[in-house]
């Protein structure tokens, strides 16, 4: 007696689920077992517990100026110290902490986006390759830092032109990744056969190709996060980033350059906050990088 169609479907979707939590218990597995992902993630995991926590740490206005405290060393009241205004430093760089990972956070989803976007169509379309690969190879040309300060010197120094900069500097280098990786999944069998069947160029494009690419564009981001975070920081020590009083951490590190010898914490606690964000997103995208790849003798092990 042959099985119903209806328990048929039934058994289908339970090994559909089982496989599925199979997958998972693996992925979790590699993933605890990839040393370079754990101790990013444990990094990163702080830093985020510091900048929710934080403000609960302090009761002071990281903007509330108080001359007569200015500069003092980190003490019971005063955790981290206090600035060369007397602003509270442990409120500064928890406030920090919000701007610098916001632009980070910013930069990497929009680079991503639109880098996902320029590298799937320069791949699959040889007319438009050409045109946007010279139009990034441009683009990419000039040092970071340099572009980011001639794009802030044209749009001025406020917070959404910081990201606006990072965007256009970063972007090129996602549309890179993403073009690479889509030529090679334009050239298995599977897409050919999809256009013999007369699939639209839409749909082998969003459907087939994109999900392919999302691998390398993921561990791709967390490198331009970090990569956003240090490049925010130098724009805002050079005076060309975000604008002052606002408390990013490269705001911090240049408030502190006039005292670095006479108040070293003001320059300290801003770096390591900086140091150990950027270390924990690279470490983390390193580890990534491993698990994903499925060629990869480290992701193996």
């Amino acid at each position: 007696m042959q099985p119903s169609p209806v328990n048929q479907e039934l058994e289908l979707s339970s090994v559909k689920h089982h496989i599925k939590k199979e997958r998972r218990e693996l992925l979790l597995r590699r993933f605890f077992s990839n040393k370079l992902a754990l101790t990013g993630s444990v990094i990163i995991l702080f830093i985020l517990l510091f900048t929710l926590i934080g403000p609960l740490l302090t009761s002071h206005d990281p903007y509330e100026l108080a001359a007569k405290k200015r500069l003092l060393a980190p003490s019971a009241e005063y955790l981290l110290g206090t600035d060369n205004y007397g602003r509270d430093l442990l409120s500064r760089v928890v406030h920090g902490a919000k701007v610098s990972i916001g632009v980070g956070f910013s930069v990497a989803l929009i680079t991503s986006i639109f880098g996902m976007m320029i590298g799937l169509y320069a791949a699959y379309f040889r007319s438009l390759d050409n045109i946007l690969m010279r139009i990034c190879d441009g683009l990419m040309a000039f040092p970071a830092i340099l572009l980011a300060i001639a794009i802030m010197a044209a749009l001025g120094p406020r917070v959404e032109n910081v990201v606006i900069a990072l965007s256009i500097v970063f972007t090129p280098y996602v549309a890179r990744t993403v073009r690479s990786s889509a030529l090679v999944v334009k050239e298995q069998t599977y897409i050919e056969a999809l256009r013999s069947q007369g699939a639209s160029s839409l749909r082998i494009i969003w459907s087939n190709i994109a999900p392919n690419v999302i691998s390398p564009l993921v561990v791709q981001a967390t490198f331009i996060f970090a990569d956003s975070i240090i490049t925010e920081a130098a724009l805002s020590f050079l005076g060309a980033g975000i604008p002052a009083p606002a408390p990013s951490w490269g705001n911090l590190l240049y408030d502190g350059k006039m005292v670095i010898f006479n108040a070293w914490w003001m320059t300290v606690f801003p770096g390591v906050a900086i140091m150990l964000t950027v270390l924990g997103l690279n470490l983390f995208g390193d580890g990534l990088r491993d698990l994903l790849d499925p060629h990869n003798n480290k992701a193996k092990k």
